[in-house]
C-alpha cells in the first residue's frame, strides 16, 4: 500500500503513533525525530505540509547550533536516518522507505560494478571525514555520475557544520517533494 499524508489541520489530533508515522513517510523512520518533533506535533497546527517540514527544519538547525553531547545525538539519529545513497544489498532494501527506494532507483541502475564500487567507497569516505552524519541529498533525477561529483565535493571542503546545514535542507526539500507528491496522488 503506497504512503499517504492525512489533512494538514488533522494532524494535532491524531494518535502520537499516526503523528510518528507521518514523520516517518516525509522524512525517514527516526525515534529521535519522534522524540524532537513529539510536542510540537501535539501543541501546533500547520497551515500546510510545507510549514511543518519547516518547523522540522528549525528544530533540526537549532539542535545544530547546540553544543550538549545530547543535542548532537538527537540530531546525528536524524540525519543517519537516511537510507545511503546506491546502496543495494538486501539488509539496505530492507531498512529503505518505499520512497526513497524509488527516488534512488535512477542511482541504482546496473551501470557497473565499478561505479557501484566507487558509490560505496565515497559514502565510506564521507561518513569517515563527517563521524555521525551519512551524505544525504535531493537526488531529483540527477544520475550518479554528478550526484558522485558533489559528494567528492563537500567530503573535500571539509567543513562539519556545513554538511548539518546542508543535510537538514536535504532532507527538508526531500520532504516536500514527498508532500506535493503524495497530496496530488489523493
Amino acid at each position: 500500500m503506497s504512503p499517504t499524508l492525512p489533512p494538514i489541520s488533522s494532524i494535532q489530533s491524531l494518535p502520537q503513533e499516526s503523528q510518528f508515522h507521518i514523520l516517518d513517510t516525509l522524512f525517514e523512520p527516526s525515534p529521535q525525530l519522534h522524540t524532537l518533533m513529539a510536542p510540537v506535533l501535539s501543541h501546533q497546527s500547520f497551515s500546510s505540509y510545507d510549514s511543518l517540514i519547516d518547523a522540522v527544519g528549525g528544530r533540526m538547525t537549532a539542535l545544530s547550533a547546540a553544543n550538549s553531547p545530547q543535542d548532537k545525538e538527537i540530531l546525528e539519529g536524524i540525519l543517519g536516518s537516511h537510507p545511503r545513497l546506491g546502496e543495494s544489498s538486501p539488509a539496505a532494501k530492507e531498512h529503505m522507505s518505499e520512497l526513497s527506494r524509488k527516488e534512488q532507483a535512477n542511482l541504482n541502475k546496473s551501470e557497473g560494478e565499478g561505479e557501484a564500487e566507487k558509490l560505496r567507497m565515497l559514502n565510506r569516505e564521507y561518513e569517515e571525514k563527517f563521524p555521525g552524519l551519512r551524505y544525504v541529498v535531493f537526488v531529483n533525477g540527477r544520475g550518479r555520475d554528478v550526484i558522485m561529483e558533489d559528494m567528492r565535493r563537500r567530503i573535500d571542503r571539509g567543513d562539519i557544520e556545513r554538511e548539518k546545514e546542508e543535510t537538514i535542507q536535504a532532507m527538508c526539500d526531500i520532504a516536500k517533494d514527498r508532500a506535493r507528491k503524495l497530496q496530488k496522488s489523493e
